[in-house]
Protein backbone atom coordinates (compact mmCIF):
# COMPACT_ATOMS: atom_id res chain seq x y z
CA UNK A 1 0.00 0.00 0.00
CA UNK A 2 1.43 3.49 -0.68
CA UNK A 3 1.34 6.42 1.42
CA UNK A 4 0.45 8.50 -1.75
CA UNK A 5 -2.90 8.73 -3.19
CA UNK A 6 -4.04 9.59 -6.99
CA UNK A 7 -4.49 13.37 -7.37
CA UNK A 8 -8.23 14.66 -8.70
CA UNK A 9 -7.41 17.07 -11.22
CA UNK A 10 -10.73 17.77 -11.46
CA UNK A 11 -10.95 18.70 -7.95
CA UNK A 12 -7.50 20.94 -7.85
CA UNK A 13 -9.51 22.67 -11.31
CA UNK A 14 -12.35 23.34 -9.08
CA UNK A 15 -10.46 24.68 -5.94
CA UNK A 16 -8.15 26.73 -8.29
CA UNK A 17 -11.75 28.29 -9.68
CA UNK A 18 -13.17 28.63 -6.05
CA UNK A 19 -9.91 30.94 -5.20
CA UNK A 20 -10.81 33.05 -7.95
CA UNK A 21 -14.50 33.51 -7.80
CA UNK A 22 -14.10 34.06 -4.07
CA UNK A 23 -10.89 36.03 -3.77
CA UNK A 24 -9.28 33.81 -1.37
CA UNK A 25 -5.64 33.22 -2.04
CA UNK A 26 -5.66 29.44 -0.29
CA UNK A 27 -7.62 26.82 0.00
CA UNK A 28 -7.04 23.46 1.42
CA UNK A 29 -9.64 20.31 1.12
CA UNK A 30 -9.46 17.15 2.69
CA UNK A 31 -10.49 13.39 2.89
CA UNK A 32 -9.85 10.11 3.92
CA UNK A 33 -7.33 9.58 1.11
CA UNK A 34 -5.97 12.53 1.62
CA UNK A 35 -5.48 16.53 1.65
CA UNK A 36 -5.53 19.30 -1.87
CA UNK A 37 -4.30 22.46 -0.78
CA UNK A 38 -4.80 25.21 -3.65
CA UNK A 39 -2.42 28.31 -3.52
CA UNK A 40 -2.47 31.75 -5.36
CA UNK A 41 0.65 33.35 -5.18
CA UNK A 42 -0.51 37.36 -6.23
CA UNK A 43 2.00 40.28 -6.70
CA UNK A 44 2.48 41.86 -3.30
CA UNK A 45 -0.38 44.39 -2.58
CA UNK A 46 -0.01 47.21 0.43
CA UNK A 47 -2.61 46.47 2.96
CA UNK A 48 -2.37 48.04 6.18
CA UNK A 49 -3.63 44.92 8.41
CA UNK A 50 -6.11 45.93 11.12
CA UNK A 51 -4.89 45.95 14.33
CA UNK A 52 -6.52 43.86 16.62
CA UNK A 53 -9.37 45.10 18.82
CA UNK A 54 -8.80 45.52 22.63
CA UNK A 55 -12.13 44.15 23.64
CA UNK A 56 -13.91 41.68 22.12
CA UNK A 57 -17.73 41.56 21.15
CA UNK A 58 -19.36 38.59 22.31
CA UNK A 59 -20.76 35.93 19.53
CA UNK A 60 -23.71 36.03 18.45
CA UNK A 61 -25.99 33.06 20.01
CA UNK A 62 -25.50 29.97 17.68
CA UNK A 63 -28.99 28.77 15.99
CA UNK A 64 -28.66 25.07 16.41
CA UNK A 65 -27.32 22.77 18.56
CA UNK A 66 -24.80 21.65 15.77
CA UNK A 67 -24.11 24.59 14.22
CA UNK A 68 -21.50 22.71 11.70
CA UNK A 69 -24.48 20.53 10.58
CA UNK A 70 -26.52 24.12 9.45
CA UNK A 71 -27.67 23.94 5.87
CA UNK A 72 -26.54 27.71 5.81
CA UNK A 73 -23.44 27.87 7.51
CA UNK A 74 -20.58 29.66 6.41
CA UNK A 75 -17.21 27.90 6.97
CA UNK A 76 -13.79 29.06 7.23
CA UNK A 77 -11.77 28.44 4.24
CA UNK A 78 -8.27 28.30 5.98
CA UNK A 79 -6.12 28.78 9.41
CA UNK A 80 -6.19 32.71 10.48
CA UNK A 81 -7.58 35.66 12.53
CA UNK A 82 -10.94 36.93 11.84
CA UNK A 83 -11.59 40.44 11.82
CA UNK A 84 -15.86 41.88 11.64
CA UNK A 85 -14.82 44.93 10.26
CA UNK A 86 -12.18 46.88 7.32
CA UNK A 87 -10.58 48.85 10.36
CA UNK A 88 -10.42 49.12 13.74
CA UNK A 89 -13.39 51.30 15.03
CA UNK A 90 -15.23 50.61 12.13
CA UNK A 91 -18.88 48.83 11.87
CA UNK A 92 -19.13 45.35 11.48
CA UNK A 93 -19.44 44.20 8.03
CA UNK A 94 -22.62 42.31 8.56
CA UNK A 95 -24.58 41.46 12.02
CA UNK A 96 -27.31 39.13 13.21
CA UNK A 97 -30.43 40.06 11.43
CA UNK A 98 -28.75 41.58 8.37
CA UNK A 99 -29.76 40.91 4.88
CA UNK A 100 -26.67 39.63 2.16
CA UNK A 101 -26.48 39.31 -1.16
CA UNK A 102 -24.51 36.47 -2.65
CA UNK A 103 -21.33 37.96 -2.81
CA UNK A 104 -21.46 40.40 0.21
CA UNK A 105 -18.36 40.35 2.49
CA UNK A 106 -19.29 39.14 5.46
CA UNK A 107 -16.08 39.54 7.43
CA UNK A 108 -12.21 39.14 6.61
CA UNK A 109 -9.71 36.44 7.95
CA UNK A 110 -5.98 37.08 7.74
CA UNK A 111 -3.64 34.65 7.07
CA UNK A 112 0.08 35.00 6.34
CA UNK A 113 -0.26 39.18 6.12
CA UNK A 114 -2.87 38.80 3.62
CA UNK A 115 -6.41 39.89 4.36
CA UNK A 116 -8.92 37.18 2.56
CA UNK A 117 -12.67 38.56 2.47
CA UNK A 118 -14.90 36.13 3.29
CA UNK A 119 -17.71 36.34 0.90
CA UNK A 120 -21.60 35.36 1.47
CA UNK A 121 -21.96 31.88 -0.77
CA UNK A 122 -26.07 32.77 -0.45
CA UNK A 123 -27.87 35.46 -0.35
CA UNK A 124 -30.39 35.54 2.52
CA UNK A 125 -30.96 36.90 6.09
CA UNK A 126 -27.72 36.73 8.70
CA UNK A 127 -29.04 34.87 11.57
CA UNK A 128 -25.44 34.22 13.49
CA UNK A 129 -22.15 35.53 13.86
CA UNK A 130 -20.35 32.82 15.19
CA UNK A 131 -17.36 34.59 15.71
CA UNK A 132 -15.49 37.76 17.92
CA UNK A 133 -13.03 40.06 16.63
CA UNK A 134 -9.63 39.23 16.08
CA UNK A 135 -10.76 35.39 17.36
CA UNK A 136 -8.31 32.99 15.50
CA UNK A 137 -9.74 30.25 13.33
CA UNK A 138 -9.44 26.85 12.68
CA UNK A 139 -10.10 25.49 8.56
CA UNK A 140 -14.05 24.58 8.67
CA UNK A 141 -14.84 26.72 11.70
CA UNK A 142 -18.39 28.36 11.27
CA UNK A 143 -18.17 31.75 10.79
CA UNK A 144 -21.83 32.84 10.39
CA UNK A 145 -25.30 31.02 9.27
CA UNK A 146 -27.42 32.31 6.65
CA UNK A 147 -30.71 31.67 6.13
Amino acid sequence: MSDRFDIDSQAVKELAELLNETGLTEIEYEVDAGRIRVVKHAAPAVQAAPAPAVVSAPAAPVVADKPQDHAGAVKSPMVGTVYLAASPGAASFVKPGDTVAKGDTLLIIEAMKVMNPIRAPQAGRVVAVSVNDAEPVEFGTVLAIIE
